[in-house]
């Protein structure tokens, strides 16, 4: 293998995209620094949107050069069944399931069921950010943080957070830095699919 090329969704201003994928960089540091260790060329590009991430993606994939490895990494946004990441993409139909028609399940990762369940994982990491009058009993107990729709996320997210001095949870304002501040050895624990990427990745690089 040469390079790992990630398109993740993301979407928002220069800045936005920015800060997001900064913080994606970090919770991915123990993957780039293997890359790096092994003289293997890293890069992370957030495509916007879902729609137009997944089209960057199956553009790569196709494009890809001999000992290139392009993964794509969006939100599943529900649950994941059995078939794998690919399928459960491929099944959406439309123009998902053409262009990702061919696609090997390796290169395919999701969040489960959203990108902020990563984040969830670690609720030290958000006292610590949130600081005075973070609330940490609103968030999801489960051990297993996939089994919690993505719709509870987010209403957990905002009342833990919506009484501190930063304010209720923003994706755009505070995702990038949260993210850089997650343990991933907790999401990994608590987010099956999380712990999928790490361990197919590691072994790939």
């Amino acid at each position: 293998m040469t390079a790992v090329r990630i398109y993740m969704e993301g979407g928002g201003t220069v800045d936005a995209k920015r800060r997001l994928r900064q913080g994606m960089d970090e919770f991915l540091r123990e993957l780039k620094a293997k890359c790096r260790d092994s003289r293997r060329n890293w890069k992370l590009v957030l495509s916007g949107g879902r729609n137009d991430t997944i089209s960057d993606f199956a553009d790569a994939h196709r494009r890809a050069r001999p000992g290139e490895l392009v993964v794509l990494l969006v939100d599943s946004e529900a649950p994941v069944s059995a078939s794998g990441p690919a399928a459960h993409l491929r099944a959406e139909g439309g123009q998902t399931g053409r262009l990702l028609k061919d696609t090997p399940d390796d290169a395919t990762h999701l969040m489960v069921q959203t990108m902020e369940t990563w984040i969830v994982a670690d609720r030290e990491a958000l006292a610590a950010y949130y600081g005075q009058h973070f609330v940490a009993s609103a968030l999801p107990p489960a051990d297993d943080l996939e089994t919690v729709p993505q719709k509870d996320v987010a209403r957990a997210l905002k009342n833990a957070t919506q009484e501190t001095p930063k304010g209720a949870y923003h994706k755009t304002h505070h995702a990038g830095d949260l993210l850089a501040q997650v343990d991933p050895a907790k999401a990994r624990r608590r987010c099956r699919h999380c712990d999928r990427l790490f361990s197919v990745l590691a072994r790939a690089i």
